[in-house]
């Protein structure tokens, strides 16, 4: 009998989940807890418990060609930068195209994820779902978890001193959506990584004085690069990936950093970090600098504390304030996953972020669970991809001790590379970790092969965007379509 699989979220990972699930034959039950697909790029009114929440002008920062599905490109009349309704209108067809939907089971939450008591020999799971009220448990040969990590707001109160006394507002990004009620009024927004610039923007778009609250700075990348392309077209290329290699750390941060302070100079703006441009996750924002010059936003260091109506800075500065939006990012935890995996600090030991070690048997996999410099959709494809062959005893996962030691590793440089902070935690490149996924799948797309063989489609590979469709140009889940829209890429982002 085919094995059954239980998939936890529709969300971007839980429907490339469903779709490789029916492409290796097994058959996928996906468990929604709200009422449809899209997850954290579904905008709804009000935030809903246990499911990401976003605001109503949320636009992707990681452009079209470089995150779709590796075998379903997003139409070419769609915006480089998609808005998320867009993005919803993208997960609609590929649901509609593949025919997912019939597998999915609505406003149905997972409570509990356990072993059965023969789980050393079969690897089975049980699965307690509930629905209108009424608890089913189930039998599934495996278990995917697409909830993602953007769910559980971290709200670090306890760190702001006198904010029990404030008499304003206050709320978490993940309440905020829209700037209607901020008309005239002045705001903190603390956080700067991606949704503080953005609100920060936003909100002093109707606001009397924003203010941006952030303890080390940042980086500000622009989405519209050199010539208008996307940036992330022009920085993931396998060529630049390798000179990346070539040169150490610091020299490419020179470079870069040297790029960005061209078109503003970072400390003239009070944003300059004392950590270089690599050690931290970017953040994307073409109208912060604007709003700054134009007094709009003021960049203010960390609160020291609060007082009834208004903040006082750690540079002795103090403004009277109408509200504070905490853009202080996510933890995140599974719940339904009693014994089996533990989160501490937003760490969990998982071997290439999606299995645990010590299970006997592998038939427990996360999906999505990383931070990528990139769009999460084609990663999350190409891990599915992977767990659904070790499902099937297709690919093997290496001893335990192996596996602890590529973990331990991998945190070591992260700890070694990053400023420490919940959110570097899951980092991971985007070309490095999709090829190491690729090698364990065997679609890795071979240059030297491509070069002898159809020079055309390898320079295109080699010097252009590492764009998803090179992971189906080959081996398992080959697609026949991979070649013309590697070849055709570039007309569909000028159009």
């Amino acid at each position: 009998a085919a094995q059954q699989v239980a998939i936890i979220g529709a969300g971007a990972s839980g429907l490339c989940a469903l779709k490789c699930c029916l492409d290796e034959g097994l058959v996928p039950t996906c468990f929604e807890r709200s009422g449809d697909i899209g997850g954290l790029w579904r905008f709804e009114e009000y935030p809903e418990e246990g499911r990401a929440s976003i605001y109503r002008s949320v636009i992707i920062n990681a452009s079209k060609e470089m995150m779709c599905f590796s075998d379903f490109p997003i139409p070419e009349d769609f915006p480089n930068y998609m808005h998320n309704s867009k993005i919803m209108e993208y997960f609609r067809m590929y649901a509609r195209h593949f025919d997912l939907l019939r597998h999915v089971c609505f406003k149905t939450s997972v409570c509990r994820v356990a072993k059965r008591p023969d789980f050393a020999t079969t690897g089975q799971w049980e699965v307690v779902t509930e629905s209108e009220g009424k608890q089913e448990a189930a039998i599934f040969d495996a278990v995917l978890v697409c909830t993602g990590h953007h769910t559980e707001a971290h709200l670090p109160l306890s760190t702001f001193p006198g904010i029990e006394k404030f008499k304003g507002r206050y709320l978490h990004s993940r309440d905020y959506k829209d700037a209607r009620d901020f008309t005239d009024k002045r705001i903190i927004v603390i956080g700067i990584g991606n949704s503080g610039s953005d609100l920060a923007v936003e909100i002093s778009q109707t606001a009397k004085q924003v203010f941006l609250s952030t303890r080390r700075g940042a980086w500000i990348l622009n989405r519209v690069g050199d010539q208008g392309y996307p940036i992330d077209i022009i920085f993931n290329t396998r060529m630049k990936m390798f000179l990346k290699k070539l040169l150490s750390p610091s020299m490419v941060s020179d470079f870069a950093e040297k790029q960005l302070n061209m078109r503003f100079n970072h400390s003239h703006y009070g944003l300059k970090p004392k950590h270089r441009i690599l050690d931290q996750h970017p953040t994307i924002n073409d109208d912060l600098p604007n709003r700054i010059i134009s007094g709009r936003v003021l960049v203010k260091p960390n609160v020291q504390q609060f007082t009834e109506t208004s903040a006082i800075f750690s540079d002795g500065t103090r403004e009277d304030i109408d509200a504070v939006v905490f853009a202080t990012g996510y933890s995140f935890s599974f719940p339904f996953l009693e014994g089996c995996v533990k989160v501490v600090e937003n760490q969990i030991p998982l071997y290439k972020f999606m299995f645990p070690p010590n299970l006997e048997k592998p038939t427990l996999a996360f999906i999505g669970l990383i931070q990528p410099l990139g769009a999460i959709m084609p990663i999350s494809e190409l891990q599915c991809r992977w767990a659904t062959r070790v499902f099937k005893g297709l690919n093997k996962l290496p001893p335990r001790q192996d596996m602890e030691a590529d973990i331990e590793q991998k945190r070591e440089a992260m700890a070694k590379r990053y400023v420490k902070s919940q959110r570097h935690t899951i980092q991971v490149d985007y070309i490095p970790y999709m090829d190491e996924l690729a090698c364990q799948v065997g679609v890795k797309p071979n240059l030297l092969t491509l070069f002898l063989t159809d020079p055309k489609l390898a320079l295109e590979v080699a010097f252009g965007p590492c764009t998803p469709y090179q992971y189906r140009l080959r081996g398992p889940g080959e697609w026949a379509g991979a070649r013309e829209a590697i070849l055709t890429q570039r007309q569909r982002i000028i159009k």
